[in-house]
Parts: C-alpha cells; sequence; structure tokens
C-alpha cells in the first residue's frame, strides 16, 4: 500500500475556494522562482503514460467484463422493464422513433431516446427478436440470443464505467492502488452488476454522469497545469487585469469542460434526473477555478474567475443543449413520431410550421412527458423512499422463476436489485467519516464527493414529499460517488496524519506503523465485500438454487421478498 500513504496527504496544503489567501514569504523551489508550496497547490497527477497503473487497470476492468458478460443471455426473455426499453430500442433502429407494433402507430414515452439506441446498437448487431409481434431479425455482426443483443451494451457502458472509476479514483487520490480499490470495490457491487446485465437506462445514466465528472476533474489538472507554465514562465499574478493571467490560444482552451458539456447532454438524454447534478457540476468548476487563482496568487480570484469562466461555462451548456436536441433527430427528422405533426393531435397545440413547428412540438412532447412525471404516484410493489435506499430497505426483484432441476424438493432463481450488502451499509457510516474528514483536513476531494452524492440523492426526499412512486434504482447515478466516499475512509486509515505546521510532509518513519496496519484493514475490508458479493452472486445473476439457500440470502426478510 506504499503508493496509498500519500493519496491523503499530497494535496492537504491546498486550499479550497474558500480558505486562506496568497501564500505569504514561501521558500522558492529549487530551480525556479516559483516558491515550493504553489508548485504542490498547483501539482496533478503526471499525464505522461504510466504502464503499470494501465496494466492493474486493466486486471480491474477484466474482472468487471468477465462478470458482466458471461451468462448474459440469462434469464431468458424480457426482465423487469426490459419489456419496454428492448421494444423502444429495436423500434428506433427500425424506424427511427418509438413505435409500438401492436397498434402500429408512433408510441407515447417519457424518457429521452440515447439510453434507447444504445440498447438497439446491440439489437442491431446481435440480433432481435419478439414473437409476441412476429418479429425475428438477424444480428449484423452475428446472430446470438436475442437476449445478448439487447444487453450488450448495459453490460459494455457498466464495464467502461469501472474503467472510469478506477483512472478518476487514481487521479484524485494520486494513487493507483485506491483507484484499483474504487474500481474493484464497484466491479464487485451487486446493484451495479444487475443494471450492468439488464436493458435499463439507470447504467447509461451512471456511466454519462460520472463522465462528465471525470471530464470536469481533467480540466480541474489541465487548468493547474497552465498555471504552473505560466508563473514558470514569470508570469506575476499579482498584476492588475490580463497581465496577471496566464495567456490564451486556442491549445489552452477548456477542452475537457467543453467534452463535459457534450457528455452531460448526453446524460441528460438518457434521463432528465441527470439535470440534479448541473448546479453542482458548475458550482465544482467555479470553485476549482477560483482555487486555483487563489493557490497561484491572484490578487482578485473571484472576479478573474467570472470574467475568463463564466463564457466557456456558457458555451458548455449550449454544447450540452444541442447534444441533447441531436440525440431526438430520428424524431425531428421523420413525421412518424409521438407529437410530431399537428394533423394528427388536433388537440393539442402543436405546429406544422417548418422547423420551428417541429422544435414547438418537442417542446409541447415534453411538457406532456413532464406532467407524467409529476403525477406519478400509482403504488408499485417493489417502490421505496429515499431514506430507506442506502439502507437496501426495499430491493426490485427484476425476475423469478421456482422451475427447474436443482436437487431439492422447491426451487428458487431470482435477478434482485441489491447492492452488496456489507458495502452498501459502508455507505453512511462513510458519508459521515467523509463529512468530518473534509473539514479537518480542508481536503476538496472530501468536499466534492459530499456535494456530488448529495445532487444525486436529497432531490428524492423532495419528491418524496409529494408521495411520488420511486425506486432503489434511482440511486444509479450517485453509486460511483459512493464507493469513492468509502475508499476516501480507506485511504484515511492507511495514510499518516498529514503534513506538519510547516507544511512538510511527517517523516516517513512516523506513519509505517499507521500505515502497515491501516494496509491490513483497509485490505480486510475489500475482502470481505468481494466475499458477501460471491455469497450474494447467485441472485445476481437468477442461479437456480435450493429455496432454502435462496431463502438464506433474504437477510431483511419480506423487506427482501
Amino acid at each position: 500500500m506504499t503508493s496509498a500513504s500519500t493519496a491523503q496527504s499530497a494535496e492537504q496544503a491546498e486550499p479550497d475556494a474558500t480558505a486562506g489567501g496568497p501564500p505569504q514569504g514561501p521558500s522558492p523551489a529549487a530551480g525556479g522562482g516559483v516558491p515550493g508550496i504553489v508548485r504542490r497547490r498547483l501539482a496533478t497527477v503526471e499525464a505522461r503514460l504510466d504502464g503499470r497503473s494501465w496494466l492493474a487497470t486493466g486486471v480491474i476492468v477484466a474482472i468487471a467484463a468477465i462478470l458482466r458478460f458471461i451468462g448474459l443471455s440469462h434469464p431468458p426473455g424480457k426482465i423487469f422493464d426490459e419489456i419496454y426499453y428492448a421494444r423502444e430500442g429495436w423500434a428506433l433502429v427500425d424506424k427511427g422513433v418509438e413505435w409500438n407494433y401492436k397498434d402500429n402507430g408512433p408510441s407515447y414515452v417519457v424518457h429521452p431516446p440515447l439510453g434507447k439506441w444504445l440498447i438497439g446498437l446491440g439489437e442491431w448487431a446481435f440480433g432481435y427478436s419478439d414473437t409476441e409481434h412476429g418479429i425475428s431479425v438477424p444480428g449484423h455482426l452475428m446472430t446470438t440470443a436475442p437476449e445478448f443483443g439487447w444487453r450488450f451494451s448495459a453490460a459494455v457502458v457498466g464495464t467502461l464505467s469501472v474503467l472510469l472509476l478506477v483512472r478518476i479514483g487514481r487521479r484524485m487520490f494520486r494513487s493507483t492502488v485506491l483507484g484499483c480499490a474504487a474500481g474493484l470495490l464497484l466491479a464487485l457491487d451487486g446493484f451495479h452488476l444487475v443494471l450492468s446485465r439488464t436493458a435499463l437506462l439507470d447504467i447509461f445514466l451512471l456511466f454519462f454522469v460520472l463522465a462528465t465528472f471525470g471530464a470536469l476533474v481533467l480540466d480541474r489538472d489541465a487548468r493547474r497545469r497552465r498555471w504552473a507554465r505560466a508563473l514558470e514562465a514569470g508570469l506575476d499574478p499579482g498584476r492588475p487585469g490580463r497581465a496577471g493571467r496566464p495567456a490564451g490560444g486556442w491549445r489552452d482552451w477548456p477542452w475537457w469542460r467543453l467534452a463535459a458539456g457534450v457528455l452531460f447532454g448526453c446524460a441528460c438524454a438518457v434521463k432528465w434526473s441527470a439535470l440534479y447534478f448541473l448546479p453542482v457540476f458548475a458550482l465544482l468548476v467555479i470553485f476549482w477555478e477560483v482555487g486555483v487563482r487563489r493557490g497561484a496568487g491572484a490578487r482578485r480570484p473571484w472576479r478573474d474567475t467570472a470574467l475568463d469562466e463564466l463564457p466557456w461555462l456558457v458555451l458548455a451548456g449550449v454544447l450540452m443543449v444541442l447534444t441533447y436536441v441531436a440525440t431526438w433527430s430520428g424524431w425531428l427528422l421523420g413525421d412518424d413520431g409521438y407529437y410530431r405533426l399537428a394533423e394528427r393531435y388536433p388537440n393539442a397545440p402543436l405546429s406544422d410550421t417548418p422547423v420551428l413547428g417541429a422544435l414547438n412540438n418537442l417542446i409541447e412532447y415534453h411538457r406532456a412527458a413532464y406532467g407524467f412525471h409529476t403525477g406519478l404516484d400509482d403504488p408499485h410493489k417493489y417502490q421505496s423512499w429515499p431514506w430507506q435506499w442506502l439502507l437496501l430497505g426495499r430491493p426490485v426483484a427484476f425476475y423469478w422463476s421456482g422451475e427447474g432441476a436443482c436437487g431439492a424438493p422447491s426451487c428458487a432463481s431470482e435477478v434482485l436489485l441489491l447492492g452488496t450488502p456489507l458495502l452498501w451499509w459502508s455507505f453512511l457510516p462513510a458519508l459521515a467519516a467523509l463529512a468530518w474528514l473534509g473539514v479537518a483536513r480542508r481536503d476538496w476531494r472530501a468536499g466534492t464527493i459530499l456535494l456530488v452524492v448529495a445532487a444525486g440523492l436529497l432531490p428524492w426526499f423532495w419528491f418524496a414529499l409529494d408521495g411520488r412512486t420511486m425506486f432503489s434504482f434511482y440511486t444509479a447515478p450517485a453509486l460511483p460517488f459512493l464507493v469513492l466516499a468509502v475508499v476516501y475512509v480507506l485511504g484515511a486509515i492507511v495514510t499518516p496524519a498529514g503534513p506538519t505546521g510547516d507544511g512538510n510532509l511527517a517523516p516517513v518513519d512516523a506513519g509505517q506503523d499507521r500505515r502497515l496496519v491501516g494496509g491490513v484493514v483497509a485490505g480486510a475490508y475489500v475482502l470481505l465485500v468481494a466475499l458477501c458479493f460471491a455469497y450474494f452472486y447467485p441472485i445476481f445473476v437468477g442461479k437456480l438454487l435450493p429455496y432454502a439457500e435462496w431463502s438464506a440470502r433474504m437477510w431483511l426478510d419480506g423487506r427482501w421478498i
């Protein structure tokens, strides 16, 4: 765990956007005129290729891929909401819009199309079959069991989200070990596994929200390197106006921030609930930009941030909107979509005016869908409340069958959307510890994780006041950040006390015993999560079990049945 030993202390000298002022009188760094404390504040993970870290990443991703792709065609048939999304995915490939093959007309749907386009991509590649509607189409790449086709994209995206979390964790914690721990915990989470093996939209939402965050972290590092280069070149941040800021040029544009705008547009094009993350992501960009200016010694970091960065945020917002609208291209460019032509819906406020009429009709469609979401209060067997989610109070059964031979008088096969219990029951203690450590260490990473988790969970408490029907899989986009919270605490257990009063790291010998004990504790925790995952694995993938063995895994009895 050597590389983890510096994970928490490497950036503690860096103030956040609201703390402290420019450094006063630090000693200059060897070999340059930039003070050492400023160098540390602007330091980032090295951009050069690290073969060992990528090898470790590859191992974790391979584990995730094996778990997600083995037996992907089981259970047979469409399970849970696959009856909607698998069919709508194929309709998008076939007709460009969601289509009701039974009535031979457009379907009224309440989620944007991107996630279903991705599901349809797997069906196009590997084939699609729907006996109820008399559809059987071979794949363009190869023909497999139809279940593999409609679940393929979810498995790919679920595996890629593990890859993203490893690299994001490594960059945030400056530790390959902690980054791989984050990816491994996500790979071994039953909730993530089930969503990765089912043609639902939530795994795509998780992926694009996480990818947006990853792009913003890369943007943060790129902007810090920009300031570090400018200071090395002799920039005086105390000078007024543009003379005290790095020179511009297209090479120094915030490309990763613009990419984040595109990725976030994709997230919104899967589910609108991605919008809950928008204010937090915007605030993070502002706080990080203020922080880099304050760390560099700028005289007016808030004003300079507003002048320099708000236009880029607006441009990222424009890219987000354009990306979102582009995912509706099948609806916009054709005439078959629901609410597309006014002549077919005389009682709706639609228009057939070229271009503007289509946009007006799209807006009206969104209003109708929004009305559906705000009025969704029908009771459901597996509905749950936000305060139950992290406690695994009411998981969702995607599939159940008592048929088959298992060597016992009665058998059970189930796919249960259940988080790995030991991991999920660690989330609330980890969040509490994260809040305390964030204040004690003044660490930007703790505050960042807490803000994003809050964006993913707190809005649902508001909807709970109205009695809206909700399900535990609404937590999906917050899941990677909950895992990061756990890994942060594991890093704190392993890490020595941190910097001394003069800003230098504590002596290595002083923390060796703590690192050893902390490494054992953290390793034991990950091992226990892996064993817990292995125990529950049969009910994550629908393996046929004797009924007694299935019942033994229902730890909360009726709440899990």
